[in-house]
């Protein structure tokens, strides 16, 4: 496993939620399992039946030699991690912990003394009382100095920064890790989001906190998919949202940028499907989010039809080659570069069977897939301009005498207002410039055409001789080396729905 991790290129593994959890009842009924295990009952134990063994000190070793084994590849290990609520549900569920140790210092009430429920789960734990919060510290220092992991992903971190109904940056749970000689030097990532009032705090979480960016999600497939007016958000994300997290002060890192999540569609699910099929987990497909800015490309699930086929394989690596290319932390999700499919399940928690495991079959298909996200990943480690620490700013180099980024029109042209919010503006190219800043870097530009169009695009080619390094709308997309000497200098022509990446030959 760790073979194939570092064969793509992976720095750090983020695993679904690893303490001791419960099945719900309800899915039980239904001879279900809470299949991703977001039902925590045990802050302090890695869930017994993810174990080789039933011993539980052995648990615990096994757990650690993962750890160190992922260490020495150089893989960081991030744990997904539930504080927001537990397996106690809503006010009619079992007593089997905090309940019956202290209900009104663990979780939100109400004026009635029921539970809050801002989580979607039947409780919310009250982070903000002393209890709670010495609670999750403790577990926190836990995982950290006992287990060695390297930071936590938050599932609905909005809840951890709560004071009631206030989303509040000063809480004690903040302040708390900021202080704290243990965490504070660990990664915080946060879901920043849940369910309760101003629950989405996407950009709203402090220094030196990480996020998932949702709005990079919906707002490249929105793009992808060829919604108008979309190509100023869509430059915004591919600069890692300066929008969102320049404010505050905080870098492009600070966005962990996805198309993809274990909640919701597969990358190839997401160019398959227009609606969910969610059947299997026996809610009358009402469960899962209905809201997926998908596109079926014409056809609602498999089909043989190879038109289809192609353009749903294009789309997906556009995609895949627009997370590659942005500023901030690219988050992959397992599978997608193995062309995985839930069937048009987006919502499989409670799916131990094929829907949700992983296929470790080889087809032409799944191997062309992995084989570019490989590539893309080496080429984004090539190349420091991709993984900046500061904003672009649009100053011109003067060694270079080139801007750190340019923007072009479909005519070769410097964007204007009007073309950049033009509700039919579909294609943009961006000229990067590669150089550190010093005298003996001779780093070259990169050229990259984004054209979300249905229609092909004959693009003006600025001044030089550009040599391909990939294109979506091929297969395979990187070309062979017997081909790499070809130059671009009048034009090039920009398939419809694809991503092009050029480099200038330097003299």
């Amino acid at each position: 496993m760790i073979t194939y991790l570092k064969s793509i290129g992976v720095t750090s593994v983020q695993l679904l939620p690893v303490h001791q959890h419960l099945d719900d009842g309800f899915l039980l009924a239904k001879d279900l399992t809470n299949y991703w295990g977001y039902n925590t009952i045990g802050f302090f134990a890695p869930h017994s039946e993810y174990a080789a063994t039933r011993d539980p000190q052995a648990q615990v070793a096994e757990f650690k030699t993962m750890v160190r084994d992922l260490h020495k590849a150089g893989i960081e290990v991030i744990l997904d991690v539930v504080y927001n609520h537990t397996a106690e549900g809503d006010e009619n569920g079992p007593m089997l912990f905090l309940r019956g140790l202290d209900n009104a210092s663990y979780y939100l009430l109400n004026n009635e003394n029921k539970v809050v429920n801002y989580t979607g789960c039947g409780n919310t734990l009250n982070v903000a009382s002393p209890a709670a919060l010495r609670l999750v510290m403790d577990s926190l220092r836990y995982w950290v100095q006992e287990m060695h992991v390297d930071g936590f992903r938050f599932d609905l971190g909005a809840t951890m920064g709560r004071r009631g109904e206030i989303f509040d940056i000063g809480c004690s749970f903040f302040q708390g890790l900021a202080q704290d000689p243990v965490l504070r030097r660990v990664k915080m990532i946060a879901e920043p989001w849940d369910l309760g009032p101003n629950g989405y705090q996407v950009g709203g979480f402090p220094k030196p906190w990480h996020e998932l960016n949702g709005r990079f999600r919906d707002n490249v497939r929105c793009f992808w998919k060829g919604d108008e007016g979309r190509m100023a958000d869509f430059a915004k994300r591919l600069c890692g949202s300066q929008d969102i997290y320049g404010p505050g002060g905080r870098p492009p890192s600070a966005s962990v940028n996805f198309l993809t999540s274990h909640d919701g569609f597969t990358l190839r699910d997401l160019w398959s499907y227009n609606n969910k099929h969610n059947e299997a987990n026996g809610e009358e497909n009402r469960d899962g989010d209905s809201h997926n800015n998908g596109w079926n490309c014409g056809i609602e699930g498999d089909t043989r039809d190879a038109i289809t086929l192609s353009l749903r394989r294009r789309l997906a690596r556009s995609c895949l080659a627009t997370l590659f290319l942005s500023q901030g932390v690219p988050f992959l999700t397992m599978g997608d570069e193995r062309w995985r499919t839930q069937r048009g399940n987006n919502n499989g928690y409670c799916q131990d069977n094929p829907i949700s495991w992983m296929d470790w079959a080889t087809n032409r298909e799944s191997t062309r897939m992995l084989e570019f996200v490989k590539q893309l990943a080496r080429f984004r480690q090539l190349h420091p301009v991709l993984r900046r620490a500061k904003f672009f700013d649009g100053r011109v180099n003067p060694y270079t005498g080139r801007p750190d980024i340019a923007w072009l029109c479909r005519e070769g042209l410097t964007m204007s207002r009007e073309v950049w919010h033009a509700a039919e503006t579909r294609f943009i190219a961006a000229v990067l410039d590669s150089s550190q800043g010093t005298k003996r870097d001779k780093a070259a530009p990169i050229l990259l055409l984004f054209n979300s169009s249905p229609e092909d695009i004959d693009f003006p080619m600025p001044e030089g001789a550009w040599t391909l390094v990939f294109d979506t709308s091929r297969e395979p997309c990187f070309p062979r080396e017997s081909d790499t000497s070809k130059t671009y200098e009048e034009s090039f022509a920009s398939a419809s729905r694809s991503v092009a990446c050029l480099v200038l030959k330097l003299t």
